[in-house]
């Protein structure tokens, strides 16, 4: 088995990015610190053809050598906007037909592995804080929440690995 170059992957350029269609989901990101997970937020963006990036709050916004170094190019292939408030964001999103999903662990949250993606329809999925998470003023108008299983002895998981976990779920309900 021979490990293969980048130039034999067969890659979009970020023209091509710009063009294709994409997978009806949408990312917020609540408050995020760390410049470093708002780039790798970008990277799987990219990889699984997200539409669009909300970056929400004191979230970083491009261009940052921080986010850049992490990115690796994304912020150049995939849409983001800055918001100030997220609450009026989402409810923003709602008008325009989006299931609107809080990340985190709250009574009553869907596990991601029960949660079944409707064809149909479009997601925008809110990912929160390192530390206090989503906001509960976010949660309370959100359609629902899902919580990714965990069974170690640890409460949580960085921003940027929850992402690709749940962008993963929600790629293989769209295209299997």
């Amino acid at each position: 088995m021979r490990k293969l170059e980048n130039n034999e992957l067969e890659r979009l350029t970020v023209q091509e990015f710009k063009k294709v269609a994409k997978t009806p989901v949408v990312l917020v990101l609540d408050n995020i610190r760390s410049l470093n997970n708002i780039g790798s937020v970008f990277r799987t963006a990219d990889a699984f053809l997200v539409e669009k990036i909300y970056l929400c709050g004191i979230t970083a916004t491009p261009p940052h050598k921080d986010i850049h170094k992490t990115a690796l190019g994304a912020t150049e292939s995939v849409s983001w906007e800055y918001r100030k408030d997220t609450e009026a964001l989402i409810a923003e999103l709602k008008t325009l037909g989006y299931t609107t999903l809080a990340v985190e662990q709250a009574e009553r949250a869907t596990q991601l592995q029960d949660f079944s993606i409707k064809g149909d329809n479009k997601y925008a999925l809110v990912f929160g804080n390192e530390v206090r998470g989503v906001s509960q003023a976010v949660v309370s108008v959100c359609d629902g929440v899902l919580e990714i299983p965990q069974y170690g002895t640890k409460h949580s998981l960085n921003i940027s690995v929850s992402a690709g976990v749940v962008v993963w779920h929600f790629w293989m309900g769209f295209h299997t």
